[in-house]
């Protein structure tokens, strides 16, 4: 399951990401690697998909999102 489709308020840990080399580092230097365990805060389907990881809040866009692969805790 991609990121842009899961609900508020529901913790999920990263499994892969998907998208070329810069998309990837981008996302490894926000700290979404795999393994690390990430909070949704706000997902409407529209507009941004804000989440926390590691104590900071992140707003991604929804094609970036739908590229982060997870699973739910």
């Amino acid at each position: 399951m991609n990121l842009a489709g899961i609900p508020p308020g529901s913790r999920v840990r990263v499994i892969s990401l998907y998208g070329g080399r810069e998309l990837q580092r981008r996302l490894m230097e926000m700290g979404l690697v795999p393994g690390s365990l990430v909070e949704v805060v706000s997902n409407n389907n529209r507009g941004p998909v804000i989440i926390r990881v590691r104590g900071v809040m992140i707003a991604l866009g929804r094609g970036m999102a739908s590229r982060i692969i997870v699973e739910t805790l």
